[in-house]
């Protein structure tokens, strides 16, 4: 090799490690400045993005927390409804966000699911997103009209099984919480059931009440009160476990293993939020968890108060996404 060759070799060997200390010090810098963000947060009003239309049960769960959350972070808690396409427009503002911490999603178990059923969402469900809190739990619940002949989960599926052309069930829409279970219930028994999508699950709430459809599967709250009055026929929940909401009612698992939907709440900010930041608003999620009279507002909703770690919740994103995209596909579900 000759002088030259080495004289050039230590020019770049010099160059590359100015490189590494100028990145270095741009990292070390980004931290600083991540850290000092952090501490100074929240230092304006905070909006909490909604993706459903005001009513609905996420636009609750937010205004729920709306007050606890500003009195924990010292700053307002605006909360801004984004609803439409099935959740994805509000989501959609959320990922192109700046992340800062001012800007945070609130969202229904939809987000999980509307990967395995929408073409071309314009946003990465797993990649745009950081993971804040599961903030609560919510079954959906297989209701009959009383003049169903079953009074419980396996009389059911006898019936359904001898009778001699399918059944049909009612779910809140394509694509939504309640078809999921829906269809997840028909794939596991094999029973011959036939999906009617409605427009929401009040409208098919009226129907099973009036007899047009015997089944439904829909969120708790559009029927507990049916149900608590002997208007409906509970059935089964679709979580892991019972609800305290209506205990007595099973759980699908108690008779088919493995069976679990769980309609749940769940706050997340933009991707590339600092850590430090999801910590302190995480807390804030947990504390309101652990308050009597939110767990309480949260019961009267037919949901259960979780407050989970982001972790935790990212553990449900990452299972989830691939369970309804398979099936999805087996059942031919999709939004055109």
């Amino acid at each position: 090799m000759t002088e030259y060759h080495r004289a050039r070799g230590v020019v770049r060997f010099a160059h590359a490690l100015l490189l590494a200390a100028a990145a270095a010090g741009t990292a070390a810098a980004g931290a600083v400045q991540d850290a000092q963000d952090a501490q100074d947060y929240p230092a304006k009003p905070i909006n909490l993005i909604v993706s459903y239309p005001p009513g609905g049960s996420v636009d609750v769960a937010a205004r729920i927390l709306q007050d606890p959350l500003a009195k924990a972070l010292g700053q307002p808690v605006v909360v801004e409804n984004k609803g439409g396409a099935g959740g994805t427009i509000g989501t959609r503002h959320v990922a192109a966000a700046a992340p800062d911490g001012y800007t945070l999603l609130i969202t229904l178990s939809s987000h999980t699911i509307n990967p395995a059923i929408y073409e071309g969402l314009p946003f990465d469900t797993e990649k745009d997103f950081a993971p804040v809190s599961l903030v609560a739990s919510a079954p959906q619940i297989l209701v009959a009209h009383p003049s169903f002949p079953a009074a419980n989960l396996k009389e059911a599926i006898d019936h359904i099984r001898k009778a001699g052309n399918p059944v049909p069930y009612g779910s809140a829409g394509t694509g939504s919480p309640s078809h999921i279970a829906g269809e997840l219930f028909r794939l596991k028994t094999g029973l011959p059931l036939t999906h009617i999508p409605y427009r929401g699950g009040g409208p098919a709430t009226l129907d099973v009440l009036g007899g047009q459809i015997p089944l439904l599967w829909v969120s708790l709250p559009a029927v507990a009160a049916h149900v608590k009055e002997g208007r409906l026929k509970a059935l089964a929940v679709s979580t892991a476990k019972r609800t305290p909401v209506l205990p007595e009612v099973p759980a699908v698992a108690e008779t088919i293993p493995d069976f679990n939907v769980d309609s749940w709440y769940a706050m997340f900010a933009p991707a590339g939020t600092p850590a430090a930041i999801i910590d302190k608003v995480q807390s804030a999620v947990a504390a309101a968890a652990r308050d009597k009279a939110i767990q309480e507002a949260f019961l009267a909703q037919g949901a259960v108060v979780v407050g989970s770690t982001p972790a935790e919740l990212d553990q449900v994103v990452k299972t989830e996404i691939p369970m309804w995209k398979a099936l999805a596909k087996q059942a031919d579900i999709s939004v055109k």
